[in-house]
């Protein structure tokens, strides 16, 4: 399937200077849009301009600066600055986030803890309101939010990950229902296991920290190369382009679910709750009790 084109399109991306965040900007760039992407390292950030400009289309604007994205005034700069570079701004991806301690609740350093709850979730929400007013102003934006495992699955001994996963995807079910009538599509990816820096400190932590079965089984995905970071990239230019206009509110998995022929089934998304988070009750699994 041809790759959707973002020729005349801007956006920012969060936590690029490495892992799925570069490979996004990576992919928007060669799709023809502005990119400014953003961490807190700037010599790697600098190192991740020069390797998304080596692959940018003609024409194409790549800015990168040093922005913590939990840090209220950093936003407020990421976005003034991305104003001055592009004048219009049409896509926001959330990416930035990091695992934060590993080990039990009671056990692990509590400032940690509620670090990686202001970088995973404060990381996020930031950003959405910055940008929010420049999308309604135009009547059309993307958000796209980074999930995880945690999203969906309990992760015991990873707790501040897993709650701020979890805590996001419900965000961006919540936003695009505020903005829907706005033009404004927030839409939530699950990349699938990927072989990055955050795997390999999963990995290192060990499993007295992780847990033995967790472990296993990150070892095994590290060992077999996880899901190309290209999988996830591709799903963000589609969601990032014309081609998605009107799917919001979803969580959609780059490796499972088939996102390239969405707009095929917009009147069956539209009219349920298909790729969103929900309750399960007993008759979801073929029981006869618990219904009133």
């Amino acid at each position: 399937m041809t790759s959707p084109s973002l020729r005349g399109r801007s956006a920012i991306v969060t936590g690029a200077s490495q892992g799925l965040g570069l490979a996004i900007a990576r992919a928007f760039a060669a799709a023809g849009a502005n990119v400014i992407i953003c961490a807190r390292d700037q010599p790697a950030l600098d190192a991740a301009r020069e390797n998304i400009g080596s692959v940018a289309a003609d024409g194409t604007v790549v800015v990168a600066t040093k922005a913590d994205v939990s840090r209220e005034e950093d936003v407020r700069r990421l976005t003034a600055e991305a104003f001055a570079a592009f004048g219009r701004v049409h896509i926001l991806v959330n990416n930035a986030g990091v695992y934060g301690p590993m080990g039990s609740i009671d056990q692990v350093d509590w400032a940690a803890w509620v670090r990686s709850i202001e970088i995973n979730i404060y990381g996020s929400v930031l950003p959405i309101r910055a940008i929010l007013p420049h999308f309604r102003e135009h009547r059309y934006g993307k958000v796209i939010q980074l999930s995880g495992g945690g999203a969906t699955t309990p992760l015991p001994r990873i707790t501040a990950y897993a709650a701020a996963k979890a805590a996001i995807v419900r965000l961006a079910e919540s936003v695009a229902l505020d903005v829907k009538e706005d033009g404004i599509d927030v839409n939530s990816i699950a990349p699938g296991a990927l072989n990055t820096r955050m795997m390999s400190e999963l990995i290192a932590a060990g499993p007295e920290s992780v847990g033995q079965a967790f472990f296993d089984r990150m070892s095994k995905l590290a060992e077999e190369g996880g899901t190309p970071l290209e999988r996830g990239a591709a799903l963000a230019v589609f969601l990032a382009s014309a081609d998605s206009d009107g799917i919001t509110g979803r969580l959609l998995s780059a490796p499972w679910d088939p996102w390239e022929a969405l707009q095929q089934h917009r009147g069956d998304l539209d009219a349920s709750d298909i790729y969103t988070l929900r309750r399960i009750v007993p008759k979801d699994r073929g029981k006869g009790w618990g219904n009133r």
